[in-house]
């Protein structure tokens, strides 16, 4: 009886101890996750993931309409979210959110709610001094800057850039259609890939204004039919790297020295084996690393492909193709740490988290799930 009592004495010692363990903060990362509407989804989500090993635990919910995009603040105090609806009357529909967030909770506090002047915004940005944001708007072919005023609150639109043009296909084409609102890193260069026009727009922001101006080497224009979508730059900032929704081919660019882009190379994202419907290039990434570049494919592949690359040139080689474990692979993104890859599957409800490997880029089935509606968009704030 008193070792049965010493026994259940010292589990009570441990499990308490281990309850008060603090969190280590240099592990653990808030993830937060925007999602479309859909019986299984509220709107956006926080969780607690843990980069030692890949876990989650879901901290909280904060209800919105369509939040599919979202972006952080430079200093983390705020984020920014999307509402992607639309009207079919005034082509206002769509929504820009502000929260602030509490990170001791792990809670979003909303702020303020502004127009983004157009129709379906499904991409949002901050500049590097955090005082504007600019939605890209979808259907309406546009995008807005927004005035971040005091305690991230978002004032109307200062700017509006309306994108005029199609390309020659007919369902997806008809007319401009802003993909992505992207700054360099640490740059007043704005970057707009439009589906629509199958032309990468270049701009520059002033940050004492907000107004837009082209940048010097103009916009870009692809082949017909390509349909761009997402880019980002090597973190050297000589290279860029841009999806082509409707082909889903990669294209390869070096900065020139007077401004602009010039293209060095285009390679297919596809598996080499695919013999399906071209095209459903989502969302690309350079590793933190740059020696690897990922990209998502949806439509039949449900891919993520892995290129090496050329630390020399900035080319690109494809090292594999790896199923995504689910349905419509939009955003994906890599855990601060660079340990891991995770994959929202909008179709399939959940987030796929993969380990990766840091010296060949390539990427194994951790096993960890997170179940979340329609999960669209992948961001991190640290905890500490």
């Amino acid at each position: 009886m008193r070792l049965l009592f010493v026994a259940v004495l010292t589990f009570l010692l441990t499990s308490s101890q281990a309850q008060k363990t603090p969190v280590n903060p240099s592990k653990h990362y808030y993830l937060l996750v925007g999602t479309y509407d859909s019986p299984e989804s509220n709107g956006i989500y926080v969780y607690d993931f843990n980069s030692a090993d890949g876990s989650t635990k879901k901290i909280s919910e904060t209800p919105a309409s369509n939040p599919s995009f979202l972006c952080i603040s430079p200093d983390n105090k705020y984020v920014y979210a999307v509402t992607e609806n639309a009207d079919s009357i005034t082509h206002k529909g769509g929504g820009v959110r502000s929260y602030s967030f509490d990170k001791k909770k792990g809670e979003l506090i909303p702020l303020s709610k502004q127009s983004s002047e157009g129709d379906h915004p499904c991409y949002i940005s901050t500049d590097k001094s955090g005082k504007w944001v600019l939605a890209g708007n979808y259907s309406s072919g546009n995008f807005s800057v927004l005035p971040v005023g005091k305690n991230g609150m978002l004032g109307k639109a200062k700017t509006v850039i309306q994108h005029t043009g199609s390309g020659p296909d007919s369902s997806r084409q008809q007319s401009a259609h802003v993909h992505a609102v992207y700054f360099k890193k640490g740059t007043n260069e704005l970057y707009v890939p439009d589906l629509g026009m199958d032309k990468v727009m270049a701009y520059r922001l002033n940050p004492s204004t907000g107004a837009i101006t082209p940048a010097p080497g103009g916009h870009i224009t692809v082949d017909a039919g390509t349909g761009p979508r997402h880019i980002d730059f090597h973190p050297n900032g000589k290279y860029a790297y841009l999806m082509q929704e409707l082909t889903g081919s990669v294209v390869v660019y070096k900065s020139k020295p007077g401004g602009g882009l010039e293209e060095i190379q285009s390679n297919s994202a596809l598996p080499y084996t695919y013999r399906g419907p071209q095209g459903g290039g989502a969302d690309i990434h350079v590793s933190p690393d740059g020696k690897f570049l990922y990209c998502s494919i949806r439509g039949l592949c449900n891919t993520i492909a892995v290129f090496s690359i050329n630390q020399q040139n900035g080319m690109i080689t494809m090292v594999e193709s790896v199923y995504t474990e689910g349905e419509k692979p939009r955003n994906f993104n890599f855990d601060p740490s660079g340990n891991f890859l995770l994959v929202g599957n909008q179709n399939s409800d959940e987030i796929v988290i993969f380990k990766r490997d840091k010296l060949t880029g390539k990427l194994s089935d951790s096993g960890q799930r997170i179940k979340v509606g329609k999960p669209v968009c992948i961001k991190w704030i640290p905890m500490k």
